[in-house]
C-alpha cells in the first residue's frame, strides 16, 4: 500500500509518502513541505496548498491519504487554516476517487510511538527508526506526514474489518420482500 499521509497548515503543510503493508518494514518513498507566505491572501494560499497537494498526488501516486483531523485549540485562527488546508487535502483526493481517512493526533503519537502522548521530538525520533532514516525528517511538520501515513498503513486493515462487519450487521437488519428487494 502507498499512503499520502497530509499534516495540513497553512504556512507550512506537511506531505509524506510511505509504502508497505502491516506488519512488514515500511518504506519512506519521499517527504516534504508545501510552504505558502504568512503575508498572502488565505485564498492565495489555498490555491497554492491545492497545487502542491495535486503535485504530489500527480508525481508519487498513492492509493489512499491520511489527513490530521483536526482539533479544538485555543487559537481560532490557527484551527481555521488547518482546518482550512485539511479541506483542501479532501477535496484533492476526493476528485481523485482516493480513499481518505482522518486520525486524530493522539492516534497517530499512540500508533507509533506507543502513547497518545508523545511529543514531537518522540514522534520524530520512531518515524526515523521505523523508515530506517539517517535523522529525524525536518520540519517536525514533514515527520507528522510521515507518522500520518504509517498510521493509516498499520490502522487501515482493522478498520476495514470493521467497516465490513458493519456493512453486513446492517444488512442483516435489513428487512427483504419475498422477492429479494429492500423494503
Amino acid at each position: 500500500m502507498r499512503v499520502l499521509g497530509v499534516d495540513p497548515g497553512l504556512t507550512r503543510c506537511g506531505v509524506g509518502v510511505v509504502e508497505g503493508v502491516a506488519g512488514r518494514p515500511l518504506r519512506m518513498a519521499a517527504v516534504g513541505v508545501i510552504r505558502t507566505p504568512a503575508d498572502a491572501e488565505t485564498a492565495q494560499r489555498l490555491v497554492e496548498i491545492e497545487r502542491g497537494i495535486d503535485g504530489w498526488l500527480d508525481a508519487h501516486r498513492p492509493e489512499a491519504v491520511a489527513v490530521e483531523r483536526v482539533f479544538s485549540q485555543h487559537n481560532v485562527r490557527t484551527v481555521m487554516g488547518t482546518a482550512q488546508a485539511s479541506a483542501v487535502a479532501l477535496l484533492c483526493a476526493a476528485r481523485r476517487g482516493l480513499p481518505v481517512a482522518l486520525h486524530t493526533p493522539s492516534e497517530v503519537k499512540a500508533a507509533v510511538t506507543g502513547t497518545g502522548r508523545a511529543d514531537k521530538a518522540q514522534v520524530g525520533a520512531m518515524v526515523t527508526r521505523l523508515l530506517r532514516l539517517d535523522a529525524p525528517p525536518r520540519p517536525a511538520d514533514a515527520a507528522d506526514a510521515l507518522a500520518l501515513a504509517i498510521c493509516h498503513i498499520w490502522r487501515a486493515p482493522a478498520l476495514n474489518r470493521l467497516q465490513q462487519a458493519h456493512q453486513a450487521v446492517r444488512a442483516a437488519r435489513t428487512p427483504r420482500s419475498r422477492k429479494g428487494t429492500v423494503r
